[in-house]
């Protein structure tokens, strides 16, 4: 059955800009009345929810030209803002050097979502899983700013949107992995493949719910690091996040264990830090406290396996 009159004067307008600089411009015009929209899948659910109002302008970033790709750049991996979360969970590169982010996207929402969401969305929401996963590789954003494109640290770019409203200032294009090898291109090649026998990756990502099934996250984690053959932290960086907490790089604790053993008593110093740096928000399904304990026991845990299963 058709829409009525009043139901067609109600509907929202749908722009198709085929720039990002026709998408910022009619984001200006329309304000706080329009919207950027790609999959759209966690929008509907803050307008049906009563979260959010519906605006009367959506403008379409699936239109824009190259924002689906999905290849190697100069400096890293690029993953254009509108592929879609399956797409990037098949993509072979993305599973071969980044696996943590594919898994990361195979806990997000049930299939048929992943066809339509897309990982721009799930960044730009500050929420999304799949942030903890790319913070764990240190990612970079490239944005559209009306002016120019810009480029930082999406820890950084997470920060900055934190209490302020950017969204009809910043237009997400595209995130940035960068290969772990290019850390060693300052040593010689023969010095690297001496360092790169001695060394032990390891890394993990964990999101813990309120059931086995799809269901938002009460605690997510991502560790990503590198040890000696010695059992001492040579690298290591750990994001926490989950519910409707902003996700984040524990760079203190960072800090602290890199250069470090691992032993028990390192272990107990990070299960402390973490209780005391992880600052999540409690809605009625979990209290602040419950998350941080379950985020201390997963960083703990995987610290502990990186050494045991070097032995």
């Amino acid at each position: 059955m058709g829409m009525n009159v009043q139901e067609t004067l109600a509907s929202p307008l749908v722009w198709h800009p085929q720039t990002p600089q026709e998408a910022w411009q009619l984001k200006q015009t329309y304000g706080t009345e329009s919207i950027y929209i790609s999959g759209g899948t966690l929008l509907r659910t803050f307008w049906e929810s009563g979260m959010a109002a519906m605006p009367q302008h959506f403008i379409d970033l699936s239109t824009i030209r190259g924002l689906r790709e999905l290849r190697i750049g100069e400096a890293g991996f690029l993953i254009g803002s509108q592929a879609t979360l399956q797409s990037c969970r098949t993509n072979m590169l993305l599973q071969r050097h980044f696996p943590m982010i594919t898994e990361a996207i195979r806990t997000i929402a049930a299939p048929s979502i992943r066809q339509l969401a897309t990982i721009g969305g799930n960044v730009a929401c500050y929420i999304g899983d799949s942030i903890v996963a790319l913070l764990g590789y240190d990612a970079e954003v490239i944005w559209f700013d009306g002016i120019a494109e810009q480029r930082s640290l999406l820890m950084n770019w997470l920060q900055t949107g934190q209490g302020a409203k950017h969204d009809d200032k910043r237009l997400l294009l595209q995130m940035v992995l960068p290969f772990e090898e290019m850390e060693q291109e300052t040593i010689s090649s023969d010095e690297a493949d001496k360092l790169s026998s001695q060394m032990k990756r390891f890394g993990a990502y964990h999101k813990v719910g309120r059931r086995e099934g799809f269901t938002p996250s009460v605690a997510t984690i991502c560790i990503n690091g590198r040890l000696t053959g010695s059992g001492v932290i040579q690298h290591i960086r750990i994001a926490v996040g989950g519910g409707q907490t902003v996700p984040s790089r524990l760079d203190k604790l960072e800090k602290e264990i890199t250069g470090a053993i691992v032993d028990n008593q390192l272990l107990q110093h990070a299960y402390e830090r973490v209780l005391q740096l992880y600052e999540p928000r409690e809605d009625l399904f979990a209290s602040a406290e419950y998350r941080k304990s379950t985020a201390a026991n997963l960083i703990a845990a995987e610290l502990w396996k990186a050494v045991r299963d070097d032995t």
